[in-house]
């Protein structure tokens, strides 16, 4: 069976998202001393390609951290959709721009390919500002869109399923949260506050966490061979009994039936 990755490389110089801890890695013993080499890792979950769990932003007895839900769940039909040609810093996509690409049936996972994926670390256009603080995302529209559509789960190319200026982002970052008001005064007429009041906060994951919708962020690899199509995508935590968050390899099969 054919098999395409969908995985950004992972690497000490693969950037976390903002203030997370990065990959730090040390070897405790050599080959040359003792006949094996092994090493040590000290990580947080957002580093690289990752699936961001229930309990990661819904604290509540009934959220499931990444063991605890079934690799059936995370494994199925999904709806994999191009938005890089209108893709521009600080923008927004709306279900409009999911729907005119490609066919979104009711429990699909959904792949979003913005095209910032350019801007990744290990790229050769690579700039992390760019691929953390100013990539595209949605407002509520697109969060009740998800809701209504039962989407099982969502990919995104970049630093966040939310946009980053709905993040606190907005507030570490203040000469980009002015760029993106001017950017959203001159195309839609609304001030950055009022397209992202405070009680729309980071709504990819505050809103459909506790809906059971969760997402996968800084996928990669060469997912540019399956846009715009209906194909079979797996994502493989480690079952993490504890785990608020876990990284994870993703991958499409071209071959399988849908």
């Amino acid at each position: 069976m054919k098999v395409i990755d969908l995985t950004q490389p992972l690497s000490v110089h693969t950037p976390p998202w903002p203030t997370y801890e990065p990959l730090q890695i040390k070897y405790f013993k050599r080959i040359s001393s003792v006949g094996a080499n092994g090493q040590l890792i000290t990580t947080s979950h957002h580093v690289g390609t990752h699936m961001d769990g229930e309990i990661h932003f819904w604290n509540s007895c009934k959220a499931r951290t990444i063991g605890q839900m079934p690799l059936e769940f995370f494994v199925g039909p999904a709806a994999v959709v191009d938005l890089s040609d209108i893709s521009v810093d600080y923008g927004i996509y709306t279900p409009k721009d999911i729907e005119s690409r490609v066919e979104v049936k009711k429990g699909d996972i959904l792949i979003i390919h913005t095209g910032y994926l350019k801007y990744a670390w290990y790229k050769d256009d690579g700039d992390e500002i760019r691929y953390m603080v100013c990539h595209p995302g949605p407002t509520m529209e697109f969060a009740d869109w998800c809701i209504k559509k039962n989407i099982k789960w969502i990919g995104v190319d970049c630093g966040s399923a939310d946009h980053p200026m709905n993040t606190i982002i907005r507030k570490w970052r203040p000469e980009h949260a002015k760029k993106a008001d001017t950017y959203m005064r001159k195309k839609y007429k609304k001030s950055l506050e009022e397209i992202f009041p405070d009680e729309h906060y980071q709504l990819m994951h505050i809103k459909l966490f506790p809906k059971g919708i969760i997402h996968a962020e800084n996928l990669g690899g060469d997912i540019e061979k399956v846009l715009n199509k209906r194909i079979v995508i797996g994502a493989f935590p480690l079952p993490f009994m504890e785990g608020e968050s876990a990284q994870c390899r993703i991958v499409a099969f071209p071959d399988a039936k849908i």
